[in-house]
């Protein structure tokens, strides 16, 4: 029999019944089959591409594309990837005998694997796994895949009726997934799967796949363990602590060493490193996951508020402020109860049920209830710097970027429905112009759709999803769908900003709800004098203020534009003589600042050190603080008026101290960037 296959570009592919994956590369050419790792096909009766691996037969009437490694093809990644954490993983038990494994996914740059392992290790032994894994390479074990009946998967790892082990010794996390599986088909009353599961020489996994054909395909000097750390079993802190062990591998050695490169850059760049060195903020064991925030940190906090409470207000918001915790009975009102209740705390008052707030919405529902509202009240731009508790594991902390209390720049938007492409179109030129001012003009737009855990009709999430869709195209702005990943409330545009190291970050969105209004019953009265119901936009545009400014800072790598620096000026006389001259020229920025206005009233931040340590030290800890201007005086410039300039580092000489003051307040007052160095 033949079998007749499609390729991508629509020719037809003749071959022997039984063929595989690779059978159909090697027809095409030499070169392909050697290249080839898996396959993307598409079966006659069945829509969905499936990624299968190069063994995997081929059945008459599939559609086929050959998938060879590239660094812009995310599929073929995810297969180097996960195949690497495979051979870790075979690498760590031959070197721990009794180890336990888990799970090892393929993910973003790179892979990792949990462990339980019989005596803990530290980051010197990554280099003994490193080498243990090339011998592994260069024995190129064949990666076989193979479905096994549950009793045959259990007894593999660990649980048969005899109680025989696998090669590994007994296996007990991959005994639990597999009873899972087990479980969720009875439940679901379907047949009980297959379980599959690959091999590499003496080492066998439970894995779907796909994998590269052999473990030499790894290649030698294209991956470097990064990290160890700590998980619990399947995210839940009841379960065992296991050691999780990250790596990354890319297509080749250039590209290996252009990403270490990235990552020693974010290292050196890390906001907690930096939080640290300049004094801004702290995490203590009293409060795990609640940053504390020092006095420069809060320098930096307020100038990116007063700039938030400014543009808002030219932008015809009014600012709300609203309790931290309300009754329980608002949040099952709200949707929230049944949604979010696991990443939410809870108390009790005077008896009764009450929940820390972990969204400022419900809250600015009650603002808007409190009086009634007219169709010449609309819209209503309702804008909230909110603190919001949320619980996170403690596993995922992490710095600012992971918190279990945060400050969200929210803004409410009520409106009739006829209003709301316009408003949301608003918010969106908003959004980008804000991004652009703290220096972040490649922007990434998602469009999120509705999740399979939501309230409201589907009439309203179309309604929602095609008013959002409109206004991208409208706007003729690209975007990508994501579907299913929606608010439990309504549909949703997500901006991502991309920073100097080429990271990208979910930062603000713009969400259209018909759903909750209705939930709370608000309405407003129509020309008509009858009550309708508004459509509310829930808007964050910097998301988490601690989480942005940990943004802002590994952007910047502390070098701050002089608008949000915690220090701005340093003034250093050279003897004591000209420590009464340093301190009139400080006295001169701060005059400047009152007599031009500065936005909130916010000072400029000079600081003199007259301290007894040298010059040279001096001006070396003021660099290390990252002050964009140091002025030093000494007697030239205390005779001349004038003061000698370092500009982030660079020697720029003398200068008229009135010419220095006023250029450095429009650079502050303009809110100037610099290139992200």
């Amino acid at each position: 029999m033949t079998l007749h296959v499609t390729l991508p570009d629509g020719s037809p592919l003749e071959l022997d019944d039984g063929a595989t994956v690779y059978d159909a590369a090697a027809a095409i050419g030499p070169r392909l089959a050697k290249a080839a790792i898996a396959g993307r096909v598409t079966g006659a009766s069945d829509g969905d591409p499936k990624l299968v691996d190069v063994t995997a037969p081929l059945h008459d009437g599939d559609t086929l594309a050959i998938v060879t490694l590239k660094a812009d093809d995310p599929e073929s990644l995810e297969v180097l990837r996960h195949t690497a954490s495979h051979v870790m993983a075979q690498a760590v038990l031959r070197l721990w005998p009794g180890a336990k494994y888990s799970i090892g996914p393929a993910i973003e740059n790179g892979f990792y694997y949990d462990f339980q392992l019989p005596e803990p290790i530290v980051e010197s032994d990554l280099a003994r796994i490193e080498a243990e894994m090339q011998k592994i390479v260069a024995e190129d074990h064949a990666t076989v895949r193979a479905e096994l009946p549950v009793d045959e998967a259990l007894a593999t790892f660990g649980k048969g009726p005899a109680g025989a082990a696998g090669p590994a010794g007994p296996q007990p996390f991959k005994v639990e997934l597999i009873e899972d599986l087990v479980s969720a088909a009875e439940a679901a009353g379907e047949p009980v799967p297959t379980i599959s599961v690959y091999s590499q020489g003496e080492f066998t996994d439970l894995c779907r796949g796909p994998h590269l054909p052999s473990t030499g395909r790894l290649g030698k000097g294209t991956y470097k363990l990064t990290s160890i750390a700590g998980a619990y079993w399947r995210g839940d802190e009841r379960n065992a602590m296991l050691t999780r062990i990250y790596g990354t591998i890319f297509p080749s050695k250039e590209e290996l060493a252009a990403y270490l490169e990235a990552l020693e850059m974010a290292r050196q760049r890390d906001h907690r490193r930096l939080g640290r060195d300049l004094d801004l903020f702290s995490f203590h064991d009293e409060g795990p996951g609640f940053p504390f925030f020092h006095p420069k940190g809060m320098r930096l906090w307020n100038a990116m508020i007063d700039f938030w409470r400014a543009e808002h207000v030219a932008a015809g918001y009014d600012e709300v402020r609203t309790p931290q915790i309300l009754r329980r009975e608002l949040w099952e009102r709200s949707g929230h109860w049944d949604n979010y209740k696991d990443n939410m705390y809870f108390t009790q008052i005077d008896g009764n049920p009450y929940a820390v707030k972990p969204m400022n919405c419900p809250g600015g529902l009650l603002v808007y209830k409190s009086r009634r509202r007219s169709y010449r009240d609309l819209p209503m731009r309702v804008a909230e710097v909110g603190q919001v508790h949320r619980h996170e594991m403690s596993g995922v902390l992490h710095g600012l970027f992971r918190v279990r209390y945060f400050t969200q720049d929210d803004a409410h938007i009520y409106c009739t429905p006829d209003q709301l492409e316009d408003e949301v179109r608003g918010v969106l030129h908003f959004m980008l112009h804000i991004y652009a001012a703290f220096g972040f003009s490649d922007v990434k737009i998602e469009l999120s759709t509705r999740p399979e855990k939501s309230i409201g009709s589907d009439e309203m999430w179309e309604r929602a999803e095609g008013v959002l869709a409109r206004v991208l195209e409208s706007e003729e702005i690209a975007y990508q769908l994501n579907p299913g990943d929606g608010a439990f409330y309504g549909p949703k545009i997500d901006f991502h900003i991309r920073d100097v190291m080429g990271r990208t970050w979910q930062c603000g969105t713009i969400q259209a709800d018909f759903a909750m209004p209705e939930r709370l019953d608000i309405s407003y009265t129509g020309a008509d004098n009858e009550e309708h119901r508004p459509v509310m936009i829930h808007r964050a545009l910097l998301g988490s203020i601690e989480r942005f400014m940990g943004i802002l800072l590994e952007h910047y790598g502390g070098n701050l534009p002089t608008w949000l620096a915690p220090v701005q000026v340093l003034v250093l006389p050279i003897a004591d003589r000209h420590a009464a001259y340093a301190r009139d020229v400080a006295r001169l920025f701060c005059g400047a600042a009152e007599a031009v206005g500065m936005s909130g009233g916010a000072p400029v931040w000079v600081e003199v050190d007259d301290s007894s340590e040298s010059l040279g030290k001096r001006i070396r800890e003021g660099q290390l603080q990252k002050v964009p201007y140091i002025l030093v005086v000494g007697d030239r410039e205390q005779k001349d008026r004038t003061v000698s300039v370092r500009e982030r580092g660079v020697d720029k000489g003398d200068a008229p101290l009135e010419c220095v003051v006023t250029d450095v307040m429009d650079e502050i007052r303009e809110r100037r960037l610099l290139a992200a160095p």
